[in-house]
């Protein structure tokens, strides 16, 4: 079990939680469709997770701590919605393993368990849904 804040953070919470922001993109990509840009899906899930009462940040930065010295970095995520899911958001034609694999850092970095890479340019977007749980892949 993990704690944020007064919150307490089960598997079944954090799955919960996935539920929710999976089904704020559903409802995005069903309005849409695929091929727009990341920034529009971006502006649309962030209005979506607002109208279904979750919190988020947008762009926040991933520090870097090297040798006990906090460093600022270039790396930021697309959503961290209430403290614990990150949620990665592309319009490409192919996930590729290097965007699993920069997701899996941003959790470590953060010390978080959840992640989810949406990307909006399918068909159907739970072809698109990735989840992952840092430690258990």
């Amino acid at each position: 079990m993990i704690h944020h804040g007064d919150t307490e953070c089960t598997e079944e919470s954090d799955g919960v939680l996935s539920g929710q922001i999976v089904g704020a993109a559903v409802e995005v990509h069903r309005r849409l469709g695929p091929g727009l840009l990341e920034s529009s899906y971006q502006r649309c899930l962030a209005h979506e997770l607002t109208l279904r009462g979750l919190r988020w940040e947008q762009q926040r930065e991933v520090p870097l701590c090297y040798k006990g010295v906090v460093l600022r970095s270039s790396y930021r995520i697309d959503f961290l919605a209430e403290q614990r899911v990150v949620v990665e958001v592309k319009s490409i034609e192919l996930v590729q393993p290097i965007h699993r694999a920069q997701l899996l850092t941003y959790l470590k970095i953060l010390d978080l368990r959840v992640r989810l890479l949406i990307n909006f340019n399918v068909e159907t977007l739970f072809r698109g849904v990735r989840r992952m749980v840092n430690g258990y892949s």
